[in-house]
């Protein structure tokens, strides 16, 4: 009897260290908004931070403590608590480490001095004019860190979605962006994105499916809809299951 007690408690600790360790190894995440299509996909993005998602995806809670992002990776953070009241869980792509120097003229992104690639529908007919020249008072954090004087040119007198910066990135913050720019609030608007605040590094997504007219976003950031009744069952993006997050 006390042999079968001992077996039974034996595998309930096992257990237990297994669901622990999985916990801190990995965990799943939804995607909350648009900003990172075609990368992810996104269901419903509505005000703020609730929403319905699309793309869900199994993120490395380790992968981060054990060597820090480098630029160009995909990170889930807890976002600024001025991004969406609250705070919640934003997956974007990091653009800047501490140390880089980051402007964006005519809607291209520039690191210290070199073009980066475009973002998702950049150079499509779809961006909006008013959207480029849009300013925010959202975007008066970033005198805080602008340049000044400096090879790269004077910073804008105001700042607008296409054309901010040199912004300095400090020591121990990342400098976040959606691939989806015209479709993205990210750190242009909300600031910088402390290291003790990455949560994670998303490795493969588990479920997807199309969203239905009434549940996505415009056709600019989300294009792909479905016209299948309860569509997060029959319309299932079964190509996109166990697709490794780059």
């Amino acid at each position: 009897m006390r042999s079968a007690a001992n077996w039974l408690l034996t595998i309930a600790a096992a257990v237990v260290v297994v669901l622990a360790f999985e916990a801190e190894m990995a965990k799943p995440f939804r995607i909350p908004t648009a900003s990172m299509e075609p990368t992810l996909h996104c269901a419903r993005p509505t005000s703020g931070c609730d929403a319905r998602f699309s793309d869900r995806v199994i993120a490395c809670i380790v992968c981060y403590r054990i060597s820090a992002p480098h630029r160009g990776q995909i990170v889930v953070f807890h976002a600024p608590a001025r991004a969406c009241g609250t705070g919640g869980v934003f997956v974007k792509r990091l653009v800047g480490m501490p140390g880089d120097t980051l402007y964006m003229r005519g809607g291209l992104l520039y690191v210290n001095g070199l073009p980066q690639r475009q973002g998702f529908a950049a150079t499509t007919n779809a961006v909006d004019p008013s959207e480029a020249n849009s300013t925010s008072d959202l975007f008066v954090w970033q005198h805080r860190i602008e340049l000044k004087n400096s090879r790269f040119g004077a910073p804008p007198e105001v700042a607008t979605h296409d054309n901010w910066g040199p912004l300095v990135i400090p020591r121990g913050n990342y400098f976040m962006m959606g691939d989806n720019r015209y479709c993205s609030k990210d750190s242009r608007y909300w600031g910088l994105v402390p290291h003790d605040t990455v949560r994670g590094k998303p490795l493969i997504v588990y479920y997807s499916y199309r969203p239905g007219p009434s549940d996505g976003d415009s056709p600019t950031c989300n294009p792909d809809t479905s016209d299948r009744p309860l569509p997060a069952i029959t319309d299932i993006r079964w190509g996109r299951i166990g697709h490794r997050v780059r």
